[in-house]
C-alpha cells in the first residue's frame, strides 16, 4: 500500500514541478493569440472554458486504455507502478504538452503536419499514413469492444440484441460526432462522461483502501512475475501505453489546441490530462491485483479459466459492482462502454481533419465533411471483419511507434530554436528502443530471440540518434531561429 500511495504522490509532485519546467522550456506565452481566438470558424476552431477543454482532452485520450492496459500491465509486477509514474511525468506528459502546444503555435495543425514541418516532407507523408491507420484502428477497436459489451449487457434478443445492431448504432453516433461542430455533441456530453470516469476511479481507490488483499511492493519492481514468463522489456512498455505514453494522444491534442483560449491553460489541459490518466492507471493496476489476490489469480481472471470475469471489461464490472454496489455497476458501464465510444469518435474526427489538411479541403460545409468521413467509416467497416486480437496487437505497436516519431519531431522543434531539447531527446531515444525491440521479438513482428532483438534494436537506436542529432544541428545552422 505504501508503494501505491507514494506513486500517486509522485504524479502530483511531477505535475506541479516538472510540468512547470516543461512549460518554461517550451516558452509558453499568454500574449500570443491562440488559433481558437484568431481563427474561430464555428466548427473546429471554437473557444471553450479551460475546465471543459481539460475534461474533453482527458476523455479523448483515456478511453479504456488506462484501465485495460494497467490491468494487463500489473501482471508484470510493480514495475508497472514505476512505468506509469515515470512514463507519465517524463515522457507522456511531455509528449502531450508538446503535441498540443506545437499545434497551437502552428495554427491548430494536425500531428502529421507538425511532424512534417520538423522532419521533412517524406516523414509528413509517412505520418499521414501512419496516423490515419492508427486512428481508423482506434475507431474500429473501440467499436468492436463497445458493441460486444452493449449486446451482452442489454440482454435483448434477436437483431436488436446483436453485436451488429450496436455496431450500426455506434457508427451512426460516430458519424454525427465526426461531422457536427465540436461543441454540438463533444462539447456538451464529454465533460459529463469525463467526470463519471473520474468518479469511478475515486470510488475504486476507496475500495483499495477499504478492502483487504495483496498489494505489490516497488522493492520487487525489477523482476518479472508474469505468469506466462514474459519479460518486462519491451512488453510492459507497450502493454501500458495510454497510462504512460501514447502516440494516439498526439493525434487528439490538436483538437483541443483549436479550442484553448490562452496558452497558460496548456499545462493543466495537456500535461495535466496525462497525469490524471496516470493516476487512473495506477488505481486500476492496484485494484486489479488487490481484488484478485495474486498474479496467478489475476491472470486466471483475464483468461477463459476465470469463470466470473474472463476479460478486462468484465473484471472492471465485477470490481465496481462488488466494491460499490449498484452505483459501481452503472459507473462500470460508463467506463467500459462510454469511454471507448468517446475516444473512437474523436479518432474519426481527427482522421477527417488530417485528410482535410492533406487535401486542402475547407470544412465549413457539412457536405465536405461527409466527403472525407464516409470513406473512413467504409475502411473501418472492412476492418471489423479482422480478428480483434490481431487488430489490438498492431494498434499497440503503431501507437508507441507514433509516439516515438512525434518525440523526435519535438526534439527538432526545441533543438532548432535553441531551447532545452534534452526533455524530449531522452524520451525519444527510450521509445525508439522500445518500438524497435518490440517489433523484432513480438509474435506479430519478426519473432526473434529477445537477446538478439535487444542487440539489434540497440544498434538501430544508436544509429538513428546519431543521424537525428546531425540533422538537427545542420538544420539549426542553415536556418534562422524561429521563436514560435
Amino acid at each position: 500500500m505504501i508503494s501505491f500511495i507514494l506513486a500517486i504522490a509522485a504524479l502530483v509532485v511531477g505535475y506541479i514541478f516538472y510540468g512547470r519546467f516543461v512549460e518554461k522550456s517550451f516558452g509558453s506565452d499568454s500574449s500570443k493569440a491562440t488559433p481558437a481566438v484568431a481563427m474561430t470558424d464555428g466548427v473546429d476552431y471554437i473557444p471553450m472554458p479551460a475546465w471543459k477543454v481539460f475534461l474533453i482532452q482527458f476523455l479523448n485520450i483515456a478511453g479504456t486504455g488506462p484501465i485495460f492496459g494497467a490491468i494487463m500491465g500489473i501482471l508484470f509486477g510493480p514495475m508497472a507502478y514505476l512505468w506509469i509514474v515515470f512514463g507519465s511525468i517524463f515522457i507522456g506528459g511531455v509528449h502531450d504538452y508538446f503535441s498540443g502546444m506545437m499545434s497551437v503555435r502552428s495554427k491548430g495543425a494536425s500531428l502529421p503536419d507538425i511532424i512534417g514541418n520538423e522532419l521533412g516532407p517524406v516523414m509528413k507523408l509517412i505520418m499521414r499514413l501512419l496516423s490515419l491507420l492508427l486512428l481508423i484502428l482506434v475507431g474500429t477497436v473501440f467499436t468492436t469492444t463497445s458493441a460486444g459489451l452493449l449486446g451482452s449487457l442489454t440482454g435483448a434478443s434477436g437483431f436488436f440484441g446483436s453485436k451488429l445492431f450496436w455496431i450500426i448504432v455506434i457508427f451512426i453516433y460516430f458519424m454525427l460526432a465526426t461531422v457536427l461542430p465540436i461543441d454540438t455533441l463533444i462539447g456538451r456530453f464529454y465533460p459529463i462522461f469525463g467526470l463519471a470516469l473520474l468518479i469511478m476511479a475515486v470510488g475504486v481507490m476507496g475500495g483499495i483502501f477499504l478492502h483487504s488483499g495483496f498489494m505489490p511492493s516497488v522493492t520487487d519492481a525489477f523482476k518479472s512475475v508474469h505468469p506466462s514468463g514474459l519479460p518486462i522489456f519491451p512488453l510492459l512498455f507497450v502493454t501500458i501505453a495510454c497510462g504512460a505514453v501514447s502516440g494516439f494522444h498526439g493525434t487528439q491534442s490538436p483538437l483541443m489546441a483549436r479550442c484553448i483560449k490562452d496558452e497558460k491553460f496548456a499545462r493543466p489541459v495537456f500535461y495535466g490530462a496525462m497525469i490524471t490518466e496516470g493516476v487512473v492507471a495506477l488505481i486500476w493496476a492496484a485494484a486489479a491485483i488487490k481484488f484478485s489476490g495474486s498474479y496467478d489469480a489475476l491472470y486466471a481472471n483475464l483468461t477463459d479459466s476465470g469463470v466470473a470475469t474472463s476479460n478486462p471489461a468484465k473484471l472492471v464490472n465485477f470490481i465496481c459492482s462488488t466494491w460499490m454496489g449498484k452505483v459501481g455497476a452503472v459507473l462500470a458501464v460508463l467506463g467500459v462502454v462510454a469511454a471507448p465510444v468517446t475516444s473512437g469518435d474523436t479518432a474519426f474526427r481527427s482522421a477527417r481533419l488530417i485528410l482535410a489538411d492533406f487535401m486542402k479541403i475547407e470544412q465549413k460545409k457539412v457536405s465536405r465533411r461527409l466527403l472525407l468521413a464516409i470513406p473512413l467509416f467504409a475502411i473501418s467497416a472492412i476492418l471489423l471483419t479482422v480478428n480483434f486480437d490481431v487488430l489490438w496487437r498492431y494498434f499497440a505497436w503503431f501507437n508507441q511507434t507514433l509516439a516515438m516519431i512525434a518525440l523526435w519531431s519535438m526534439t527538432s522543434w526545441q533543438w532548432t530554436r535553441g531551447r532545452n531539447y534534452w526533455i524530449t531527446l531522452l524520451p525519444a531515444v527510450f521509445m525508439t528502443m522500445v518500438s524497435f525491440s518490440y517489433i523484432l521479438c513480438a509474435p506479430e513482428g519478426f519473432r526473434l530471440d529477445y537477446t538478439l532483438s535487444y542487440l539489434i534494436s540497440g544498434a538501430m537506436t544508436l544509429c538513428l540518434t546519431a543521424f537525428a542529432m546531425w540533422r538537427f544541428s545542420l538544420a539549426k545552422k542553415n536556418q534562422p531561429i524561429n521563436n514560435d
